[in-house]
């Protein structure tokens, strides 16, 4: 099965059987006197993998880590295919095939069971979804700056945008703030969460909205067509997209 254009493989056989460029051994997991456990067997795992990275490798085999010291094949397995993911899914990467190899026939169909059971699960259900999102309520002194979107759902909206992999929502807000609205947040606070399945009429999403202030002249950028200042006053008058005016209706009242 493929995540991202890389292929993850279950086979029986030995790691450095796989005919991959890299094979990682099954001794880099538990050398003399370390303990065997899930912290150490994802080490290896995150650690081999980065390698191939870092080299630009195209194929890589992972053994079945700790199977032979009495490590569940379904442990072993989910660890695995979480760190192949992890990778995978993070894209730009040159790798286009991960074997995850088990060659102990006893415990195989199991191995193989889980790996794949995890992926269907990965591709089919956890991938669609809900997406994460960021907002941005931004204060300037003339009023709060909305952006008009040039992409449907139409309407004025807060700046804000999609959660890339691996970016925590402070950075994400920070970021599609400078991308919408060329300002810098000052002040950054954590407003609310608003998850209604309906609110995105797109599909469903799950905002977390940030309360800011910025100083300096906005300008329009991504995908706004315009990008304006505007009063609290005025405010209830816009058509606005997604449910940015529940949201500023709610961050206004709770400021009193």
């Amino acid at each position: 099965m493929y995540v991202r254009g890389v292929q993850i493989v279950v086979v029986k056989s030995q790691a450095d059987a796989a005919g991959a460029e890299l094979a990682i051994s099954e001794l880099d997991a538990a050398p003399p006197g370390v303990p065997l456990d899930e912290r150490r067997i994802r080490a290896v795992c995150a650690a081999g993998l980065m390698e191939a990275v870092v080299r630009r490798l195209e194929t890589l085999a992972l053994p079945a880590f700790g199977i032979a010291q009495g490590v569940s094949p379904v442990i072993s397995g989910k660890i695995l295919v979480q760190e192949a993911i992890r990778v995978a899914r993070t894209g730009g990467t040159s790798l286009h095939r991960i074997f995850l190899c088990c060659p102990d026939e006893k415990v195989f169909k199991s191995f193989e069971k889980t790996v794949r059971g995890y992926l269907r699960h990965f591709l089919d259900v956890l991938i669609w979804g809900p997406f994460v999102t960021v907002d941005a309520i931004i204060r300037v002194p003339a009023g709060i700056v909305l952006v008009e979107r040039s992409n449907p759902p139409l309407g004025f909206a807060l700046p804000g945008g999609f959660v890339h992999y691996g970016e925590s929502l402070e950075k994400a807000v920070l970021r599609e703030a400078r991308e919408e609205t060329g300002l810098e947040l000052l002040d950054l606070e954590q407003f609310h969460t608003y998850s209604d399945p309906s609110r995105d009429p797109r599909f469903h999403t799950i905002t977390t909205v940030f309360s800011a202030r910025a100083e300096g002249e906005p300008r329009a950028g991504d995908d706004a067509a315009n990008v304006r200042v505007v009063p609290l006053s005025e405010i209830s008058g816009l058509p606005f997209a997604f449910d940015h005016a529940l949201v500023l209706e709610e961050w206004v009242k709770r400021r009193g």
